[in-house]
């Protein structure tokens, strides 16, 4: 552990690559609660539509982490 730490601290300056992570981590946590939230008010309004509101709510969560997936992609491409 100590061994890594003169990596550490020459790279601490360098966060540059990182920030288009954080936007799209938080980008993507943002949708993931909004698509989560409103799919919990549908079923509340019409539990028997549940099926049909979990598929479309679990095909939303997937594209809005797509975004945290690009944003890693990008961070470590530069």
């Amino acid at each position: 552990m100590l061994e890594m730490l003169p990596i550490l601290a020459a790279e601490a300056g360098n966060f540059g690559p990182f920030l288009p992570l954080a936007g799209a981590g938080l980008g993507a946590g943002i949708g993931v609660g909004i698509v989560g939230g409103k799919a919990s008010e549908a079923v509340g309004r019409n539990p028997g539509a549940f099926g049909n509101i979990l598929v479309m709510g679990i095909i939303g969560m997937a594209l809005s982490e797509a975004i945290a997936i690009y944003g890693l992609i990008i961070a470590f491409i530069k």
